[in-house]
């Protein structure tokens, strides 16, 4: 038996036709997410640290959404940071007014660069749907 199912949701059609890869993959009741970054639906990243951020939260909400969970049920959380100790006092401020706090593990790790210069921080995360 075969429980895998790609998840795209409609908004990352585009993303997916370029960039060859899943949004996310459902197995069972378990979401397995790509990481997502701050960038528009046409693909470009946003300048604006704040809006960055926003922007790379509403992103991993879509993809949970159209795999049938939402924030309240991620289990694991990784965050990739460019500038981690410039950017956490923010990135922090832009989570907890859109994440609910303490109810998952997070991880996260300071690289070196992402995928497009210009990103700054990219939300990874594991679900499980209740």
């Amino acid at each position: 038996m075969n429980d895998r199912h790609i998840i795209i949701p409609d908004e990352m059609r585009l993303l997916t036709e370029r960039a060859g890869y899943a949004p996310a993959v459902k197995v069972g009741k378990t979401l397995y997410c790509a990481g997502q970054v701050g960038r528009t639906p046409e693909l470009a990243v946003i300048d604006d640290p704040e809006q960055q951020f926003i922007a790379a939260w509403e992103n991993l909400r879509l993809v949970l959404a159209a795999g049938g969970c939402t924030f309240e049920d991620v289990v694991d959380l990784t965050t990739y940071h460019t500038d981690i100790q410039r950017d956490m006092p923010l990135f922090r401020a832009v989570k907890d007014s859109v994440f609910p706090r303490g109810t998952c593990a997070w991880t996260c790790l300071g690289v070196t660069e992402l995928a497009r210069p210009g990103l700054l921080v990219e939300i990874k995360c594991i679900a499980v749907h209740r």
